[in-house]
């Protein structure tokens, strides 16, 4: 293992990097009490399709009981999914056109399609459902637990003295691959469309899983 704990934040399937990191650590903790951040992963991930990159983004809104406040400005943990607005079918078709003609789409889809289709509201709870079934699909072990709810500030003495991996702010849709990069991990695999666009690095999760099957674990742990 090369990180003892490592602290994520909640992410909708998430990009690869996520799962390198849950997948060489000991431990993972989710973030539980953090606020709300926008244009993160917490609600999109992106795939590949024909014409390039795509982001699927799930919508959000606050309980109704918690008040019209901006969604950006309250705790992850009090956000609901939003299913007044179409993305369930609409992230559905995104992912056949994109991924029905990889080797593994239709081996895995049931057991993910079965916790979109499941109507959950919280955002946490459907992000740390999707992350969990994905990671024993692709045979990552890690133990995954939240957090106390106790925000930790990023760069905080407690962090050191805990050996926690804070890696919540660096794996962003707005920064390049930190911790792929650190352990020269960006190597290819076969795509959908590689042979149209090259080699996408950094993808969902999902990209990998259709596309490797069984062999994703390979691809995420770390091997000098």
């Amino acid at each position: 293992m090369i990180f003892g704990t490592s602290l994520l934040s909640t992410a909708y399937f998430p990009p690869i990097e996520y799962f390198v990191a849950m997948a060489n650590s000991a431990r993972v903790q989710i973030e539980s009490g953090e606020m709300y951040q926008k244009q993160s992963y917490r609600t999109r991930c992106h795939i590949n399709g024909a014409n390039g990159l795509l982001v699927l983004t799930l919508p959000v809104r606050r309980s109704a009981a918690k008040g019209e406040e901006s969604s950006h400005k309250i705790p992850t943990s009090e956000l609901l999914i939003d299913y007044s607005k179409p993305w369930l079918l609409q992230h559905k078709r995104a992912l056949e056109a994109a991924y029905m003609s990889s080797p593994f789409f239709e081996y895995y889809m049931d057991d993910i399609y079965e916790i979109l289709d499941s109507g959950e509201e919280s955002l946490l709870k459907m992000n740390t459902g999707l992350t969990l079934k994905i990671a024993e699909l692709a045979g990552v072990e890690t133990p995954v637990e939240f957090t106390d709810g106790n925000f930790i500030v990023p760069g905080s003495e407690q962090l050191v003295q805990m050996g926690i991996e804070d890696l919540r702010d660096s794996i962003h849709p707005k920064k390049p691959a930190q911790l792929m990069e650190r352990l020269q991990m960006n190597k290819p695999y076969w795509q959908v469309f590689t042979n149209k666009q090259g080699f996408v690095p950094n993808l969902s999760i999902l990209d990998l899983l259709f596309n490797e099957g069984p062999n994703a674990i390979s691809y995420l742990a770390y091997s000098r």
